[in-house]
């Protein structure tokens, strides 16, 4: 979202969800925010942002994902053309040594 379309309610929003310190802290407001399947569908999507960056073609991840060809592509295009949110969130969960694989998952 281009900055100058946030208006002081987004502000609010994202200062508020900057002020969590916590994986449960996430978890629990954007549980009241959100309904569940958003967030699932949210987290599929940051991993197929991560899998896109990977190299992993869209069939693997369709099939780790269960997201659409036509998302895959979206979240694709923010990745090459977007603002740079997926690939900063990227870069960093990287630093940390996050991945979006449980050991179950390896």
């Amino acid at each position: 979202m281009a900055k100058k379309r946030m208006d002081s309610k987004m502000e609010y929003l994202f200062n508020g969800i900057l002020n969590l310190n916590t994986v449960d802290e996430c978890m629990s407001f954007f549980e009241d925010i959100c309904t569940v399947t958003e967030i699932i569908e949210m987290s599929k999507r940051l991993t197929a942002a991560k899998m896109l960056s990977d190299n992993c073609t869209y069939t693997d991840i369709i099939e780790k994902t269960g997201l659409s060809t036509a998302t895959i592509s979206r979240v694709n295009r923010c990745l090459k053309y977007g603002s740079d949110g997926y690939v900063e969130v990227l870069r960093r969960l990287d630093e940390k040594g996050e991945t979006p694989w449980s050991e179950d998952d390896k």
